[in-house]
């Protein structure tokens, strides 16, 4: 790892502008300079309005399907690249949005290809250890309540519509091991699991804030499934420290899943919710879409043992705080 020299370690975070990857930068700024890479190809420029007077963050608009030199940014030049280097990489960088999937196909295969090879050169370049954000997808369906485990096989139909995003976590990871082979330098895979808390977009097919704003405005809230559909989701804080303790482990831990062990029926979240806002919302069921899937719990003994990590936010002051934000931030709502 390159070395730090200065009192702040130099951290870049690709995707920074995102929902998990903004709280990451909330997180990382207090003790590190941060890099903030995006393009806001379906992040939101709102999510880090208020760091961008910190001192200790910067902020680089750009498409990581192209090469990235921190050196030929002059904005850069307060963290001393030239002479620090970088020493930690977090790539969540990658188009998300399930109700607009198809329009972001193309970039979205780019993103987890060309993308991480970027990255990934660029860690090469400054001996940064690498942290990669993938996902829960790669195990496939709910099987009988099973518990997806770290060790267990991938399951997965490449040729489907899904298949450049979900195919292509999975071939993210294939690159970071192959560098990893190849260079011997740290990187770290953490599969996340549903994630929810303030900042996620309104209206893009993402649930939990659907559900939301529907119950506040008093409209049906609508679940995708039936009665017995359920979610096991992780509060957006809880995420953010599980991943800040795999970038500190050593190297030679480098998968790990992250997320709830305790699902709930989804139609009890919904009522959570309803009676939280003191809504007059109905639940409403629809057939689910072409991107609705339940995804399998995670087995999440790794984590608990290596990282001392389990997930800490009760559910009911996770949905509260979604709540809250989405009160005081109607008018930023993004469609």
């Amino acid at each position: 790892m390159s070395e730090q020299i200065f009192e702040r370690r130099n951290v870049l975070v690709t995707g920074g502008a995102g929902f998990i990857g903004s709280y990451l930068c909330d997180r990382l700024v207090k003790d590190a300079n941060v890099i903030c890479v995006d393009n806001f190809i379906t992040s939101n420029e709102a999510n880090i309005d208020h760091l961008l007077q910190d001192p200790h963050f910067e902020f680089i608009n750009h498409d990581i399907t192209g090469p990235i030199d921190p050196l030929a940014f002059p904005e850069l030049e307060r963290f001393k690249v030239r002479f620090q280097g970088i020493q930690e990489i977090y790539h969540l960088a990658c188009p998300i949005s399930k109700r607009h999937f198809d329009d972001f196909k193309i970039a979205t295969i780019l993103t987890n290809s060309i993308g991480v090879k970027n990255v990934l050169d660029l860690a090469v370049a400054h001996h940064a250890k690498v942290l990669y954000a993938s996902s829960s997808v790669l195990y496939g369906l709910r099987v009988n309540g099973e518990h997806a485990r770290e060790t267990d096989a991938c399951r997965l139909d490449h040729l489907t519509t899904r298949g450049a995003y979900d195919e292509g976590k999975r071939f993210s990871e294939a690159i970071l091991q192959t560098y990893a082979d190849v260079y011997g330098f740290d990187v770290k895979i953490a599969r996340i699991f549903r994630t929810y808390g303030p900042r996620m977009k309104i209206f893009d097919g993402n649930l939990m804030p659907d559900m939301v704003l529907n119950a506040i405005e008093n409209r049906d809230v609508v679940l995708t499934g039936d009665e017995e559909s359920r979610v096991a989701p992780t509060f957006v804080s809880d995420i953010v420290d599980g991943l800040i303790r795999l970038m500190a482990t050593p190297i030679d831990v480098t998968l790990m899943n992250l997320g709830s062990d305790t699902d709930y029926r989804l139609v009890s979240v919904a009522q959570k919710i309803i009676e939280i806002t003191g809504s007059s919302s109905r639940i409403r069921f629809e057939p689910p879409g072409p991107y609705a899937t339940e995804a399998p719990m995670p087995d999440i003994t790794r984590a608990r043992e290596i990282l001392g990590w389990i997930p800490l936010v009760r559910l009911d002051d996770g949905l509260r705080k979604m709540i809250e934000y989405a009160k005081s931030h109607r008018h930023l709502i993004t469609f």
